[in-house]
């Protein structure tokens, strides 16, 4: 089976999403929609997501389904708003209750329930959603988090974060409930897929000596070239060179805002009394030097 494949890219958090979709039937869904949010303003904005829906109404698919390979760190989630849009189901890796139950007591989020009733449908490893004719599989496929998933749709795997383009490498696995020990051991899951297997990666970060965005790499593709992990990396090699990277970077610039919406599978926190909707910043204090 040869899905149809349509990449939505968002240059400012690198994020692709897809519109994937059987073409016998015209049964389609969403691959992890964006939700744009700027942050020095706090302006939210639908403009990403319904440029997908635009391509739905304009390709006449008929949308069923909103698939998240995690809860992401580096943007919001556009899941809710397509679901009251259009009616599709949200579905996420079963484990999203582990990420919740790590999150929740962070923002004092104490509207989300922590047993994943926030999405539609909570998907272990061989679980499968039907596609028109085409089924939907799933591989959990832990290590950035605890809940990433790889769905495979025909001939095509979309991985999320876990692995990038073959010139960039993989993803960081030191976010709460991350191992890279896991991380190692879901791609090379993904790696054991067909050679000619499509796999569409969640970011693309254009590194050195590349000027053009790319999303779609091939199985064989990955194990002769990925820097991290091409055929002949050992598991010990990798935790080693991704524990030391990792030391190295950074928390996401929409860490906090994304988390706390994501666990709402793309919703916003209630709104207050007066109509108002707040997102929160915990703030870490550092500690005084004793005397």
């Amino acid at each position: 089976m040869h899905p149809e494949v349509q990449a939505f890219f968002d240059r400012a958090t690198s994020t692709a999403s897809y519109l994937v979709s059987d073409p016998a039937t015209k049964t389609a869904a969403i691959i992890d929609p964006v939700l744009d949010y700027e942050p020095k303003s706090a302006r939210l904005s639908t403009a990403s997501a319904d440029q997908i829906l635009t391509a739905v109404r304009d390709r006449g698919l008929d949308l069923k389904y909103v698939l998240e390979t995690h809860a992401h760190a580096d943007h919001l989630s556009a899941a809710d708003y397509i679901r009251k849009q259009t009616g599709s189901r949200i579905a996420i890796g079963a484990r999203i209750v582990e990420v919740q139950k790590t999150f929740i007591p962070v923002f004092e989020a104490d509207d989300v329930a922590d047993n994943g009733q926030a999405f539609d449908h909570l998907l272990n490893e061989g679980d499968e959603l039907q596609l028109g004719e085409i089924a939907i599989g799933v591989l959990h496929t832990p290590g950035h988090t605890p809940a990433d998933v790889t769905y495979l749709i025909g001939d095509a795997a979309f991985v999320g974060d876990t692995l990038f383009m073959p010139d960039y490498g993989t993803a960081r696995a030191d976010f709460p409930g991350g191992d890279a020990r896991l991380l190692y051991r879901s791609i090379r899951k993904v790696l054991g897929l067909p050679p000619r297997t499509r796999l569409f990666v969640g970011h693309d970060y254009l590194p050195a000596g590349r000027e053009t965005f790319r999303w779609e790499s091939t199985v064989a593709e990955q194990r002769e070239q990925n820097i991290h992990m091409r055929e002949g990396v050992t598991e010990e090699a990798f935790v080693a060179m991704r524990e030391a990277r990792d030391a190295t970077l950074a928390a996401p610039t929409l860490i906090l805002p994304s988390l706390q919406v994501n666990i709402r599978a793309g919703a916003l926190p209630e709104a207050s009394k007066s109509g108002r909707v707040f997102l929160k910043i915990p703030i870490t204090q550092r500690d005084e030097p004793k005397s």
